[in-house]
C-alpha cells in the first residue's frame, strides 16, 4: 500500500488534466497526496505544421514538464489522438495503472463533453476503477488485483456545456484562487499548443480562456473568485455509499452544493 493517498487525474489529450482538474490535485498535494497524471492519447493531431514523429514526443516532453512542475508522476499514452475507443485493449492498460498506484480518488472527464475522445476517455478510466479487484479480468500488462474503496470525481465539460450546449452544474467547487499562477505556468509547459493558439487567438489566449473558466465556476459557486467543478460519481462498485474523500481532504476549500445534493435525492 502506498505511504500517502493517492489522487490519479486520467483524461484524453495533453493539456486537458491541466485546464480542468491541475488546481484540484495541487490543493491535494499541498494536503500530503501523491498525483499521479494520464493522457490516454499521445496528442498526435495538435499541430498544424509538425508531423506526427515531431509533435508525438515533442507533447510528450511538455507534459513532463507540467507533471514536474507539480511533483506528479507521468503515466505514459497508450494510443493516437482520434484513437481513444472504449475496447478491452484500452481499458486492460489504463487498469493496469490503477492496480499499480492504487488511488483513493481519481479525477476524470465529464460524460457529457464536445469531443468524443473525451468521453471515450472517461469511459476507459471508470471501467478500469470498476474492475480495479476483479481476479479474472487481466490487466495489460497483468498486475494483481487490488482492494479498497476508489471515488471518482467528474470534471467539468471543457467550455462547462454538454454537446446539446446545456450548461453543466457542479456538485462540489474547489476554490483555486491560491494556486491560479501555478495552473497557468503548468499549463503553459505545452509550449506547442500555447504557441498554435497565440499566432491564431492572440498572445495568450489559451491561458486566459482557463482562466476564464475558472472564474465562471467561482461565479456558479457562488462563494469562490476562481474554482474547479466536480460531480462525485454513484459509490455503487467504487466505494462506500458516503465516501467523499475529496471534501474530506480540502474541508472549506471544497464547497458542496446542497441544492444539488436536494435535486439527485428527488430525481
Amino acid at each position: 500500500m502506498p505511504d500517502k493517498p493517492c489522487v490519479f487525474a486520467v483524461a484524453a489529450h495533453p493539456d486537458d488534466i491541466e485546464f480542468m482538474m491541475s488546481g484540484t490535485m495541487m490543493l491535494l498535494r499541498e494536503r500530503g497526496w501523491d498525483l499521479h497524471y494520464m493522457n490516454i492519447a499521445n496528442g498526435s493531431c495538435g499541430t498544424a505544421v509538425d508531423p506526427p514523429e515531431v509533435i508525438v514526443p515533442k507533447r510528450r516532453a511538455e507534459a513532463v514538464d507540467a507533471c514536474e512542475l507539480i511533483g506528479a508522476t507521468f503515466h505514459e499514452s497508450i494510443c493516437n489522438d482520434l484513437e481513444v475507443y472504449y475496447t478491452y485493449e484500452q481499458v486492460a492498460q489504463v487498469l493496469a495503472v490503477v492496480r499499480r498506484i492504487k488511488p483513493t480518488i481519481m479525477l476524470v472527464q465529464s460524460p457529457q463533453d464536445y469531443m468524443e475522445e473525451h468521453q471515450n476517455a472517461t469511459r476507459l478510466a471508470v471501467t478500469a476503477a470498476f474492475c480495479r479487484g476483479m481476479r479474472n479480468y487481466t490487466s495489460a500488462p497483468p498486475v494483481a488485483p487490488i482492494e479498497g474503496d476508489v471515488t471518482i470525481y467528474h470534471a467539468l465539460p471543457y467550455g462547462l456545456r454538454d454537446p446539446m450546449r446545456r450548461r453543466i452544474r457542479p456538485g462540489q467547487y474547489v476554490d483555486v484562487s491560491t494556486v491560479i499562477q501555478e495552473k497557468r505556468d503548468m499549463l503553459a509547459c505545452h509550449r506547442s499548443q500555447k504557441e498554435w493558439l497565440d499566432k491564431s487567438q492572440g498572445l495568450d489566449a489559451y491561458l486566459d480562456t482557463m482562466q476564464e473558466f475558472a472564474e465562471d465556476v467561482g461565479e456558479m459557486s457562488g462563494r469562490f473568485e476562481l474554482a474547479e467543478g466536480w460531480r462525485r460519481r454513484s459509490h455503487l462498485g467504487f466505494s462506500a455509499a458516503d465516501s467523499d474523500p475529496l471534501h474530506e481532504a480540502l474541508g472549506d476549500l471544497c464547497l458542496i452544493d446542497d441544492a444539488y445534493e436536494e435535486d439527485l435525492d428527488r430525481a
